[in-house]
């Protein structure tokens, strides 16, 4: 059995970042990229996330900005920030840390996001020109399993890939890049929900399972056939008087029993999250030269 292990994979590729911004852009005088991110409440998750996102960005050279506002912030308020950072030339990207504060409407606040600096991927825009696989940026988790899969060299071409969940931030643009005619994708993609009657039909016939229903420990080791792929995108914190945390991170896989069955698997943590940052990096990276027009 092969451990994905997004920690290794996703320091290698930030230290292939961190050369690539030394190289074409501080011994060449040019402005390092710079990544803002704006945080809205106290959501312990949502603060880890922006504190792991300015750690790396420290750590391939890029400017990190966070702009903290209280859950109280009226939508009125929050874009005119977007406003402010649409319009700021230093700032190459920024994503609005989900989820925001009920009495604000998501959907308002990411359509106002300049789709140029939508590193996130999140903007209909981007979703758009994603499922017409032009360029565009892609939303952070899926370009981070799609990396992730072609690092480790697991062959998706003519697979069936199954995709647990079809939340927009995972499991609906996963399924759409994995079906793609391209030479990283070409799979087969069936994906399930909660409404979905009898998972598990469809469980037992993946090559490779994606798993992002929000539901910890959902599957078992039945679910899944052996020798597949899995992906666990779950991210549970679980009270552990033991660590130094006071918790643990479990996924949606239960992962002693279903690693025993499988070719491949990422842990949790230490899998697809890490790789969620990686590729934001990497969508700024790519604002910053101007990639996407």
């Amino acid at each position: 059995m092969i451990l994905l292990d997004g920690k290794s994979l996703s320091e290698k590729i930030k230290s292939e970042i961190a050369s690539e911004v030394k190289k074409d852009f501080i011994d060449k005088g040019r402005k390092v990229p710079h990544l803002a991110a704006v945080l809205v409440g106290e959501d312990p998750a949502s603060q880890t996330y922006v504190a792991n996102k300015e750690k790396s960005c420290k750590e391939v050279g890029f400017i990190s900005s966070v702009y903290r506002y209280p859950a109280n912030l009226s939508e009125y308020k929050l874009l005119e920030v977007v406003d402010f950072l649409n319009n700021d030339d230093d700032i190459d990207g920024f994503i609005i840390q989900l989820p925001l504060p009920k009495h604000i409407n998501e959907h308002k606040v990411i359509e106002r996001i300049n789709p140029l600096k939508d590193v996130d991927g999140f903007h209909p825009v981007n979703v758009g020109r994603m499922m017409l696989n032009l360029p565009c940026f892609l939303p952070a988790t899926p370009f981070g399993i799609m990396t992730m899969l072609d690092r480790y060299k697991i062959e998706t071409a003519g697979k069936h890939v199954v995709v647990l969940g079809r939340s927009n931030i995972v499991g609906t643009p996963i399924s759409l890049m994995l079906s793609r005619k391209t030479d990283k994708a070409n799979a087969t993609v069936t994906l399930c929900h909660s409404y979905t009657q009898d998972i598990k039909k469809y469980s037992v016939d993946a090559d490779i399972l994606i798993v992002a229903m929000g539901k910890m420990g959902f599957v078992t080791a039945d679910m899944v056939k052996p020798g597949a792929v899995v992906i666990d995108v779950g991210m549970h914190r679980v009270p552990a008087s033991d660590t130094k945390s006071g918790f643990r991170l479990k996924g949606d896989v239960s992962f002693d029993e279903v690693s025993e069955k499988c070719s491949a698997i990422t842990p949790v943590p230490g899998g697809v999250g890490l790789m969620t940052i990686v590729s934001l990096l990497l969508n700024t990276l790519k604002a910053s030269k101007k990639e996407i027009k």
